[in-house]
């Protein structure tokens, strides 16, 4: 048994040594690090951009006109269908002209005798005229004569303004559409009476070809564009700066381009915005009044600018943006920056770069302000295309 036992000792001493021999090969595998660490830098080159404004609005119809009635009557028909597009001039509704054509009729039979009493009241003026010099008559009866022919061709004008008035009247039984444009739904209904002047509109007719969109700005970012105007940071883009793309609900870009068409020269004093009116041709009727939108509008080209990728800019414990590059002799400097939008997927730096400044992109872990490091070039593939305009933010 003791020999046994011996032996099993053995063999168990045997397992940790070649355990422990193998342990320390393993180690000695392994090859010591030397040397400063790697980061890959960019280099900063100034380049050309557009800058552009992305705002949010609403769109509205370019003309808008509610449809009442001129004279009152009951609806006999409705000549439109809801929702369809009509012209100016197209008939809407037909009211009842029964009353109307009487009227006019009237009028008309009035005048007649008007005019046939005139013609004998003149001719009775002009033989007093040609008696007077020789006292066949008196100067009053001509007087008279005289009188009676103005009053008699007075009540001819009356009668033409009648006439015309109950013309006009009868045209307004047929009720007629102001203005081109589309037309929602009918708010009366046939045999309803209808109110010369009423406060509820019979139907609506908008222009939507082209159409408006409003939009809201901040009046510190109009400020901000103007400060960077005057400094010559920011240079107009010539004809293309009343040019203005959108963005519809969905994300999706609209095909036409609008033309910003004015300023509004009023501030909100509760949102401190101003609205900017901007119209869209809308030929295939895509944009309907009320729709939710996003202008984007060229502010003007920026001829310097530094565009660095976003994940070579972080943050210090305040929330300010730093960065770290490396100096001539390769040591790590950190550097406080000013940003102000991004572009795809790089930060636009206003301050705190300069061209041929080699920006840290990675091993930022490892690279600590003032030690040595071995700068190679960032290869990275930017998953983002850098468009060539900047947006706000």
């Amino acid at each position: 048994m003791q020999i046994r036992n011996s032996k099993r000792l053995i063999a168990i001493a045997g397992v940790l040594a070649g355990f422990l021999i193998f342990s320390g090969c393993g180690k000695q595998s392994k090859p010591p690090q030397s040397g400063p660490p790697e980061v890959a830098v960019v280099t900063v080159q100034p380049e050309q951009v557009t800058i552009t404004n992305e705002l949010s609005g609403r769109t509205s119809a370019f003309l808008i006109a509610e449809v009442r009635p001129q004279v009152s009557g009951i609806l006999q028909k409705r000549l439109f269908q809801e929702g369809a597009d009509v012209k100016a001039g197209d008939v809407l509704y037909q009211i009842d002209p029964a009353t109307y054509s009487a009227a006019y009729a009237s009028a008309k039979a009035t005048l007649a005798r008007a005019e046939a009493n005139v013609t004998s009241i003149r001719y009775r003026a002009e033989r007093y005229k040609e008696l007077l010099p020789s006292k066949a008559v008196s100067q009053q009866e001509y007087d008279d004569a005289a009188a009676a022919l103005k009053q008699a061709e007075a009540e001819i004008q009356a009668g033409k303004a009648a006439v015309e008035t109950a013309r006009i009247n009868l045209a307004h039984t047929r009720v007629t559409a102001p203005i081109s444009g589309r037309i929602g739904r009918s708010l009366i209904t046939v045999g309803a009476l209808a109110t010369a002047g009423q406060g509820t509109a019979l139907t609506t007719i908008q222009q939507i070809d082209p159409i408006y969109v409003d939009v809201t700005q901040s009046s510190a970012s109009l400020l901000r564009l103007q400060r960077s105007m005057a400094s010559g940071t920011l240079k107009k883009d010539g004809a293309n700066s009343a040019k203005v793309k959108l963005l519809l609900e969905d994300g999706t870009p609209y095909p036409l381009e609008g033309t910003l068409q004015f300023r509004d020269v009023t501030v909100d004093p509760t949102t401190g915005s101003f609205i900017l009116r901007i119209v869209f041709p809308n030929p295939n009727g895509i944009l309907l009044p009320g729709m939710y939108a996003r202008a984007v509008l060229k502010e003007g080209i920026n001829e310097q600018a530094l565009l660095v990728p976003l994940q070579s800019v972080s943050r210090d414990p305040k929330g300010n943006p730093v960065a770290l590059l490396v100096d001539a002799q390769g040591k790590v400097q950190q550097r406080m920056l000013k940003t102000e939008r991004t572009i795809g997927d790089r930060w636009l730096v206003s301050s705190g770069l300069a061209a041929g400044d080699r920006l840290i992109v990675e091993g930022m872990q490892k690279a600590k302000p003032g030690s040595s490091v071995k700068v190679i070039p960032f290869t990275g593939e930017q998953k983002n295309a850098v468009p060539s305009t900047a947006k706000s933010n």
